[in-house]
């Protein structure tokens, strides 16, 4: 209860704010401001399907992974030096929209996914600049990283085979659901699908027919070439854009041996490693962390609502 009739005037005149920050959150200046401060994405009115996104969505609905909480790690000793590397998931594509398996298949990204990378390419345009950027060849992944390059000013961008996505064999192109009935063991133990029930201990090394990797052979890919961007870089802050599984798989190397961590990677989510050039240690300080997506309608039911395809 108020104490005195100041304290409820005040209270009432807070809450009326309250709303008219979030009224003009969910409006269309906003969105402009966080995709277009610049010039960069063109002005002008916005499209019909983020309107009608921004229509749709629902006060006070949870969204997904705002900063997740790496697991504890010992702190650096003073006699290691870091490389900071910081790894983008792509922006959305129709395939992620539709629940479709991609893959090393090769959309592009929608028009959500090229909104979702100039707000991410905004964010870290105003953190530390990027030494260089790295990024898988995949169209989905190399139009996230020429976003961030154009928008951080950064001319150094190497386009790489080592950062694409697990190849999925058989599987890819299946809509999601029909590719897990097909071969349900190949998703056992993705935390990131909740399905770990009756998980084969040895299914991490089982290549997926038709071509496909092994959940080891995808980890050993992405993490021996993110530990040559360290040695490459000591002291310094690269930016690397991959894909949800990949980037899975290496938020797994960190974790303590046979944990269950549960991780959500969304599409342009930011997940923040330390790696030792020198002695190859891993420290996690941010996983699916997707503040800049707030408030933009972006947090929709991407791919079920976890954000998440492979």
């Amino acid at each position: 209860m108020w104490r005195t009739a100041a304290e409820a005037s005040f209270s009432l005149r807070i809450g009326a704010r309250r709303r008219q920050v979030v009224e003009a959150a969910s409006g269309r200046g906003f969105l402009e401001a966080a995709v277009n401060p610049g010039g960069i994405s063109g002005g002008g009115n916005l499209p019909s399907w983020l309107r009608l996104r921004q229509r749709l969505r629902l006060p006070g609905a949870a969204t997904t992974n705002r900063a997740m909480s790496p697991t504890p790690t010992a702190a650096p000793s003073a006699d290691e030096e870091f490389t900071e590397v910081v790894v983008v998931r792509h922006g959305e594509t129709s395939w992620n929209a539709s629940r479709i398996v991609q893959g090393q298949m090769d959309p592009e990204l929608n028009e959500i996914g090229r909104q979702q990378a100039v707000v991410v390419a905004h964010r870290l345009s105003k953190e530390a600049k990027p030494a260089a950027i790295y990024s898988s060849d995949l169209k989905r992944a190399a139009e996230t990283a020429e976003i961030i390059a154009k928008v951080c000013g950064v001319s150094n961008l190497v386009l790489t085979e080592a950062l694409r996505e697990r190849h999925m064999g058989y599987l890819q192109g299946l809509k999601w659901d029909d590719a897990v009935n097909k071969n349900p063991d190949v998703f056992r133990g993705f935390d990131i699908f909740k399905i770990t029930e009756g998980s084969d201990p040895d299914s991490r090394n089982q290549e997926i027919p038709g071509g496909g990797e092994s959940s080891n052979q995808l980890t050993e890919r992405c993490v021996s070439y993110l530990n040559k961007i360290a040695q490459e870089h000591i002291g310094e802050r690269v930016v690397v854009v991959s894909h949800g599984a990949a980037i899975l798989e290496v938020c797994r190397h960190t974790d303590p041996p046979n944990s269950s961590i549960r991780r959500n990677i969304p599409n342009t989510s930011l997940n923040v490693f330390r790696v030792s050039g020198v002695t190859g240690r891993w420290i996690l300080e941010r996983c699916g962390d997707v503040n800049h997506l707030d408030g933009n309608g972006f947090l929709e039911n991407s791919f079920g609502g976890d954000g998440a395809s492979a």
